[in-house]
């Protein structure tokens, strides 16, 4: 019994420590998918720019700064994760690696592709430049009002999610509680 007691202290003041005591404290009521795992002041590491001179296997970034980034998509054993295509002059979120002495972009996500009109059985929105949703009509309960893309993955207000799917007119996401499948909108 005492170490149950002593298990529990150590596991609360591990949270405390750790700034996690909201995720460690049950939250009734609460839908789970609302529910960011990102961190206050979490560094981003993912690379942003224009897409430059694209390839079957490789494209160069062109950031803000004016540096350009050469990728490569493909290593010996691996193939970097493609959504929503690689064409030149559309905005690209890159998250990259050095292996073997080039960049290797284990995702990229074509935030051209990204923008518009998209709807599911319960969500209706349109994903706009500069990071804002405009929710379109439905009685949604938290509806999305702002986007970015952190890590590699797209947070829709609390929400964040791995891009599964970014096609001309679909776009799968997943997260903890499942996936989420959009059509797009004309």
């Amino acid at each position: 019994m005492r170490k149950n007691h002593v298990l529990t202290l150590m596991l609360l003041v591990s949270c405390i420590s750790l700034g996690f005591l909201n995720s460690c404290k049950k939250e009734s009521g609460k839908n789970p998918e609302m529910r960011s795992p990102v961190l206050v002041g979490e560094q981003d590491s993912t690379m942003y720019g224009t897409c430059y001179a694209a390839a079957m296997h490789s494209f160069t970034l062109l950031t803000a700064n004016g540096d350009s980034i050469f990728f490569t998509r493909e290593t010996v054993d691996e193939v970097g994760d493609l959504q929503g295509g690689l064409f030149e002059g559309d905005k690209l979120a890159v998250v990259g690696q050095k292996v073997d002495g080039e960049m290797f972009a284990r995702k990229v996500i074509n935030l051209n592709s990204l923008l518009g009109k998209w709807t599911s059985l319960d969500r209706n929105f349109e994903i706009k430049d500069g990071g804002e949703v405009v929710s379109q009509g439905m009685a949604e309960s938290k509806p999305y009002t702002e986007w970015k893309i952190l890590n590699g993955q797209l947070l829709l207000s609390a929400d964040t999610f791995d891009i599964v799917t970014l096609g001309p007119d679909s776009l799968l996401l997943e997260n903890s509680v499942g996936i989420f499948a959009y059509k797009r909108q004309q």
